[in-house]
């Protein structure tokens, strides 16, 4: 295929080149391969960024979602990329991969202990050891964030009320759910879990701090100290 050599983009208008371009119009004004050539910063003798840019993105097929499978290896196949910049766009799509994923997390409403459930189910199913999660909400019991406490054997784990209580005010979290799984399958509470919870649920009211449950995450299913009105 033929391409069209273009100039070098500092010898373009001001408001054509990619970076004054966003500066001047906002990124909403930006095609895909521009904000591609931002990030790639230059092209070639033959190609500017921006037909750098175009020219994988039409291998690609034209969609980021194409894009973002590729491997630095892949993107390092193009003249013009080498390995920083090839990091560059893979890190890139990945921070957009998160933010969506995150903007995903936040529309989802924990409505019941079975919902919570059912969430923590990516994180703790099949585990052969003890892990501690915080669920954190906000105001309308929106996830806010998921944050791993700790992590043990397969008897217990320590969980820091510190720790808990630090990621909820730093992410201004209005409720918080814990879960810990029990490797065994056992959804009997264990006399430190039920002192656990009640201290935490203390150190919460005192913070303003909702504790919504502690969830008991086995295979098979979970106990709720909510539920079992043991809040």
């Amino acid at each position: 295929m033929n391409y069209d050599i273009k100039s070098n983009i500092k010898s373009w208008a001001e408001e054509d080149r990619p970076r004054e371009k966003l500066l001047l119009k906002g990124k909403g004004q930006l095609t895909d391969a521009e904000h591609l050539a931002i990030l790639i910063g230059s092209g070639t003798k033959e190609l500017s960024a921006v037909d750098l840019s175009k020219l994988i993105l039409s291998h690609a097929g034209n969609n980021l979602n194409n894009l973002a499978k590729l491997s630095i290896k892949d993107l390092m196949k193009f003249k013009g990329i080498g390995e920083a910049k090839a990091i560059t766009i893979v890190s890139a799509l990945e921070l957009g991969r998160r933010r969506k994923e995150s903007e995903e997390e936040k529309r989802t409403k924990i409505t019941s202990s079975y919902v919570a459930y059912q969430y923590f189910s990516k994180y703790l199913l099949d585990l052969d050891h003890e892990e501690f999660w915080i669920l954190l909400l906000n105001r309308n019991l929106e996830i806010i964030k998921p944050i791993q406490i700790s992590t043990g054997g397969v008897s217990g784990t320590v969980a820091d009320p510190k720790i808990i209580f630090k990621n909820a005010i730093e992410h201004l979290a209005s409720a918080v759910i814990l879960t810990h799984n029990h490797p065994s399958g056992n959804l009997n509470p264990s006399n430190a879990d039920i002192q656990l919870t009640k201290r935490i649920v203390e150190l919460g009211t005192m913070l303003e701090i909702t504790i919504s449950d502690h969830i008991i995450f086995t295979n098979n299913g979970f106990y709720s100290f909510a539920d079992d009105n043991k809040l």
